[in-house]
């Protein structure tokens, strides 16, 4: 059931005749105090100015999200939770001498700090030749530089996807075998 007009009006006048009485108050010494501070108080003439932020340059950005990628990828997130040791060892069975291991076998879900940071570092590898691989395209370059950015591009890119699959031949030994 829809209001009665009568309580729309009454209400909303209310809220003006409040506002009204807020200004009009009666009170004197309400009177003083508003008006008896201000007239020796002045307020102070500030020339403040507004701070200008300068972005950052895009290598500063492109080395920020370098380093974030290299943290998130080698796990710095699972180190700082579960506390794992740096290095792992085991024992040999024929000497009986402590080796030491950086690669955890068998367990796809734990890792050595060692270990997170060295896959971390291969997948990097692997995306700076991609990043090297772009600017051997650019057109104002010589073709020597070409060549050089090219070359060490790809074979960036070789070197962090070998060694990554060597880790993971490590790691879980029948993986795609």
């Amino acid at each position: 059931m829809a209001p009665k007009p009568e309580t729309i009006t009454s209400f909303s006048s209310s809220s003006s005749d409040s506002a009204a009485a807020d200004y009009s108050s009666l009170d004197p010494f309400l009177h003083i105090l508003k008006i008896f501070p201000y007239s020796f108080l002045r307020l102070p003439r500030l020339r403040l100015k507004i701070p200008t932020f300068t972005l950052p340059s895009a290598m500063t950005v492109f080395s920020l999200l370098l380093l974030t990628y290299f943290m998130v990828v080698s796990g710095i997130v699972y180190d700082v939770i579960v506390e794992p040791p740096g290095i792992g060892s085991t024992q040999d069975r024929r000497t009986g001498s402590v080796k030491p291991v950086v690669f955890l076998p068998g367990r796809v879900n734990g890792q050595y700090i060692i270990e997170g940071l060295s896959s971390g570092f291969m997948f990097v590898l692997g995306g700076m030749g991609i990043v090297l691989l772009d600017l051997a395209l650019d057109r104002h370059r010589a073709r020597s530089v070409k060549i050089s950015f090219a070359s060490a591009g790809v074979a960036s890119i070789v070197i962090g996807y070998v060694m990554s699959m060597l880790f993971i031949r490590i790691k879980i030994p029948a993986y795609l075998g």
